[in-house]
């Protein structure tokens, strides 16, 4: 695909569809720093390593208050917040934060409590910790971790009626499902992992939070989701440096990782994780993109598009699973890891088959990273 099939990214066009704003609604701004003290007068704009916090500042902060669109839009405020990352996936946000004069801040007290609506662009996903704020507090808001140009002119660009309306349309077609199994293929040894969901409902990250309150939603949106009630089996997984692990799975989480090829200090480094905590290998979640979009290089997009899927580890109480970070033994370990089988991303790892139990059927859903027939009609309206 290239930028000519999308129209040009529109801020308020986004903002109205996938909020559709209240008049009085007290909206904010919040980026993450490797160090807050760099937020002081923007000190950190003359970062260029910043550049997911630089579109926070430019895109969103500024493109609130400057053309009048929080006027047309309703809403007030439009601060601009920072706190310190947190260095994981999902990873609950420090009590402190930070306005742009450099004075500390608490979030429970002074910035959750004071605004409707929260725009999170971060390195880091914040979505879990912010759902969990978001029920307490009441707000709604979405979460862009990872933010760039490619996601900017593309996935945040589209039209979120139509993303909204193509998730529903997969969503019926897949939920209540007994179980999935995924056969991968490394170096010609294949593997197999099978996902029980034992008929749970499927749900959609479709990017529309317009009534539910309190709701967080992921930009860009497009996947059906489902929280497992099971695992069984083997994958291979591909680590950040490119190792590749294989992992086993018993009773619904990773229990072992062995090395496949690379780095055998990654993998010595996973069964440490995994000895000290062993909720970080929960299988929470199993999701497949719904979105017609090109590789942006960051997960938050790139598990959106149609033929990939991806498993995730850890917390899941923001899809609607029991695990919470007071699940968790060692604090730092309780993220949400997100697994991502994709040929721009994993092209080591075929994924030669998926299939699908439900209703006393057993269809096939991708074949070697295509979407089969079924999901193609599905997509199209004509499941």
């Amino acid at each position: 695909m290239s930028f000519a099939t999308f129209p040009e990214f529109d801020l308020e066009r986004l903002l109205r569809t996938v909020f559709n704003p209240q008049a009085g609604e007290r909206v904010a701004i919040l980026i993450d720093l490797p160090d807050p003290k760099e937020f002081k007068e923007f000190a950190f704009l003359r970062n260029p390593s910043l550049t997911i916090q630089r579109y926070g500042h430019d895109v969103f902060y500024q493109g609130l208050n400057r053309d009048k669109v929080m006027d047309r839009l309703g809403w007030v405020g439009g601060q601009l917040f920072a706190y310190q990352q947190t260095g994981g996936s999902n990873l609950d946000l420090p009590d402190d934060a930070y306005d742009v004069g450099g004075e500390p801040l608490a979030f429970d007290r002074d910035i959750y409590p004071k605004y409707d609506l929260f725009l999170c662009i971060s390195t880091w996903s914040a979505t879990a910790p912010l759902t969990a704020k978001a029920k307490s507090f009441g707000f709604r808001g979405a979460t862009l971790h990872g933010l760039n140009e490619t996601i900017l002119k593309t996935g945040l660009s589209v039209d979120y009626n139509e993303v909204s309306a193509t998730a529903e349309r997969l969503r019926s077609g897949m939920t209540n499902a007994d179980w999935f199994e995924i056969n991968y293929l490394y170096r010609d040894v294949p593997y197999q992992l099978r996902m029980i969901i034992n008929g749970r409902p499927a749900m959609k990250s479709h990017g529309i939070a317009r009534d539910a309150r309190p709701d967080i939603v992921n930009l860009p949106g497009g996947e059906v989701y489902f929280v497992p009630a099971g695992a069984e089996g083997t994958f291979p997984r591909r680590y950040e440096d490119g190792t590749i692990g294989l992992l086993h799975v018993k009773g619904g989480r990773v229990h072992r990782a062995d090395l496949l090829n690379g780095n055998q200090e990654v993998i010595d480094f996973q069964n440490h994780k995994l000895s000290v905590e062993p909720m970080a290998g929960l299988l929470g979640e199993l999701g497949f993109g719904t979105q017609m979009l090109p590789p942006a290089g960051c997960d938050i997009q790139d598990e959106k598009i149609f033929g990939t899927l991806h498993v995730a580890t850890g917390r899941s109480d923001h899809l609607g699973g029991d695990l919470s970070p007071d699940g968790f033994v060692v604090k730092e370990y309780a993220t949400h890891d997100d697994i991502l089988f994709a040929p721009f991303k994993t092209p080591e790892i075929g994924v030669p088959l998926v299939r699908m139990h439900r209703n006393g059927e057993t269809v096939n859903l991708i074949q070697n990273y295509r979407p089969t027939d079924y999901l193609l009609r599905l997509r199209a309206g004509e499941g």
